[in-house]
């Protein structure tokens, strides 16, 4: 994220959404239809679906695709160019068929959060999110936690702590809040949390440190 762009708790208003809004464009409508199909290939039954049509299609999607991607590098800039907030996230992107997407807000109490339901792509244990899942979504909620406060950077520890299983298919709240800025050490903790129950719960160490954006 571009912190000179980004939104912060001194500078918008309670509320304020932190993450790219899905938009009514073709790229957008094509990463929807993708993560349903995603979905619909983990539900299938895989006896009558008549998968190898499926796959000739898919690849034909695909093959197409290809032909109109440019050199990765030029993708890269081309990605990283424009909003601070990105489009493309494996949490929040609405270009990205992997991302549920999660939207996070900011709060005019310093903290973010925003509820998701995640559905059969994310599972782990029967029924429950994978605990990688989770730790995903708390390390970029997190990071958007720290822009919001105004001081972010790069992620240098996680202490992610499972208190219960996190079921699917039910709204989960997730949430984060910078609690401390110490020089370079930036200390943020954040939870997610399903019917008032706390699931997983996380406190991370960040370093005020970025990545140059491709040029």
């Amino acid at each position: 994220m571009d912190a000179g762009n980004h939104p912060t708790v001194e500078s918008h208003s309670d509320g304020t959404v932190l993450t790219s809004a899905p938009q009514d464009t073709p790229v957008d409508r094509a990463t929807a239809a993708a993560r349903r199909v995603l979905e619909a290939l983990l539900l299938t039954d895989r006896a009558n679906a008549n998968l190898e049509r499926v796959a000739e299609e898919l690849n034909g999607i695909a093959e197409h695709l290809e032909q109109h991607a440019p050199e990765v590098r030029e993708r890269m800039v081309d990605m990283w160019s424009g909003e601070g907030v990105t489009r493309h996230d494996p949490v929040t992107g609405p270009e990205n068929a992997i991302a549920p997407p999660l939207v996070l807000a900011g709060m005019a109490d310093g903290s973010v959060r925003g509820e998701v339901t995640l559905t059969i792509p994310y599972q782990g244990p029967p029924g429950c999110v994978h605990g990688g899942v989770s730790a995903l979504l708390l390390d970029h909620t997190l990071g958007v936690a720290n822009a919001w406060a105004g001081k972010d950077g790069m992620t240098a520890q996680l202490n992610v702590r499972y208190h219960r299983p996190t079921p699917l298919f039910r709204p989960l709240t997730v949430q984060g809040r910078q609690e401390s800025v110490d020089g370079r050490k930036i200390h943020t903790v954040g939870s997610i949390t399903a019917d008032g129950e706390v699931c997983v719960s996380v406190e991370g160490l960040f370093i005020d440190k970025k990545v140059p954006r491709p040029r």
